[in-house]
């Protein structure tokens, strides 16, 4: 059952002042800083240790990096990708070459009940096309994984490495947040990590189709994701 604002703020409330979520929230902390210079790699070992088989990541498929240093750790972690019913078919083909390169234990969510009622590109259409179904495939879990990066946008600027978020009500784990894009490029070409098969169209970063173009010479990496609204953020990293 979806919880009404105020019930979501009186779930906040009470996550704020429980002893056992305050004490996480500061061990979270003080392992983000000591992360700020570890490889990837460890920080994902970590992960896999601390939270085993309550631990997933999530992967929007736009390139591979994180799952190739991940299944290297652990290469029965659960990946999850959220087919919006919107992707381009490059995409699609991409999530299959991938899985099959890296054998991944693979878990697709789909759209909830009611996201015909919005479109791609409407108000609502991230709620119920990555949001809700993120959460559902998200249940018992305690540590989720994702590609999130300082970079991408200034609304990331300041993203912790780990850190435990109280609107998901998980620990939240960004291996690769300290990367910038030409890290992801290098890193990709010395591991001959699969590229998507846009990439060389001139796509940087790669969401729903009609919502994506390509990026033009000087632009921001992020130029080319709803480029005709002021949307910024898709609803999982707020």
């Amino acid at each position: 059952m979806k919880l009404s604002v105020v019930d979501n703020r009186t779930r906040l409330a009470e996550l704020a002042i429980d002893p056992a979520i305050s004490r996480l929230r500061t061990e979270m902390t003080e392992q983000s800083l000591a992360f700020e210079t570890a490889p990837a790699g460890l920080i994902v070992a970590w992960a896999v240790e601390r939270f085993g088989p309550k631990l997933a990541m999530s992967c929007s498929f736009q390139e591979a990096v994180l799952i190739d240093i991940a299944v290297a750790v652990e290469p029965d972690i659960e990946v999850i990708f959220l087919d919006t019913g919107s992707h381009f078919d490059e995409t699609l083909e991409y999530v299959e070459a991938v899985r099959s390169r890296y054998d991944l234990n693979l878990t697709i969510a789909h759209p909830i009940a009611g996201a015909e009622a919005h479109p791609c590109g409407t108000a609502q259409c991230c709620e119920f096309r990555k949001v809700r179904p993120l959460r559902a495939a998200m249940s018992g879990k305690d540590g989720w994984v994702t590609g999130l990066k300082r970079s991408d946008a200034p609304t990331r600027r300041h993203a912790p490495i780990v850190a435990y978020d109280d609107s998901w009500g998980m620990v939240k784990i960004n291996p690769l947040a300290t990367w910038t894009h030409q890290d992801l490029v290098g890193y990709a070409v010395d591991h001959d990590v699969p590229q998507h098969p846009l990439r060389s169209q001139g796509y940087v970063s790669i969401g729903c189709a009609p919502t994506t173009r390509p990026v033009a010479e000087g632009e921001d990496l992020r130029a080319g994701r709803w480029a005709d609204s002021d949307k910024v953020e898709c609803g999982l990293h707020v």
